[in-house]
């Protein structure tokens, strides 16, 4: 995760000069973010499985993110609201710098996923592929000795696919905003792709095939859908509504 922040904010800050926002505009959001994704990942992972793991125990458990329990997608969410937050305090344009940061995200997530794999994590269902991978005897997290769809290996490949199209889009982009909201349509498609081979679920949902990872990726696809299509048509009156310094 360290890794994937500090690769996230250096290429963010090296494209936030073709924006017109200093890069040390950049690097001082960091903090937020960090703060932001980990309050909003560990918040939606205790949320998700408060009756397995947090019902009858200490309230100090939550806050114990040291022993993992973190969810993507609330992290998503919290890091935006920090984004926001910062944006209005240093008076940024909120738009061009969710552009600026849109492809970082995904750059980060290529290194998130590494570290579920290290950790055993989001691991996928049974298979018998020649790159299917088994979790030795020490995994606490995998069920060990069984070959596995390496789940984290796909997602992490697909981030890197998105982070090179979106950087290739943001050069080309027609208005604010359509880098970030092309982030959120690609990412919930690719996400619900490797949704397909996860083993590591308790519950499903929608008669049984779908993943709450899948639910979720379905508003966060909607979402984007809807800011293409305000951002292109009514940007200018957007902006200047949106626009902390206006």
């Amino acid at each position: 995760m360290a890794l994937g922040f500090i690769a996230g904010l250096w290429t963010a800050s090296r494209r936030g000069l073709g924006s017109g926002i200093p890069a040390e505009k950049i690097l001082d959001i960091g903090p937020w973010l960090i703060i932001g994704s980990i309050l909003g990942a560990r918040a939606l992972y205790v949320a998700s499985y408060w009756n397995q793991e947090f019902a009858g125990r200490s309230l100090l458990e939550v806050f114990s993110i040291w022993r993992g329990g973190l969810v993507f997608y609330g992290g998503l969410v919290g890091a935006s609201i920090a984004c926001v937050l910062y944006a209005r305090t240093k008076s940024v344009p909120i738009w061009k710098l969710a552009d600026v940061l849109a492809p970082s995200i995904a750059l980060g997530s290529v290194f998130g996923r590494l570290g579920c794999l290290l950790n055993g994590c989001c691991y996928g269902r049974v298979c018998q592929l020649p790159w299917a991978i088994t979790f030795p005897e020490t995994s606490r997290s995998a069920p060990p000795g069984v070959p596995r769809h390496p789940t984290q290996i796909y997602d992490s490949l697909l981030n890197l696919g998105c982070y090179w199209f979106l950087a290739w889009l943001f050069r080309r982009k027609k208005f604010d905003g359509q880098v970030f909201a092309t982030y959120l349509v690609v990412y919930a498609c690719s996400r619900s792709l490797v949704e397909i081979f996860r083993g590591d679920y308790l519950e499903y949902y929608l008669g049984g095939w779908a993943t709450p990872a899948q639910l979720v990726s379905m508003g966060i696809f909607a979402a984007g859908i809807v800011l293409l299509l305000v951002l292109r048509r009514f940007q200018p009156a957007l902006q200047s509504r949106l626009d902390p310094r206006t």
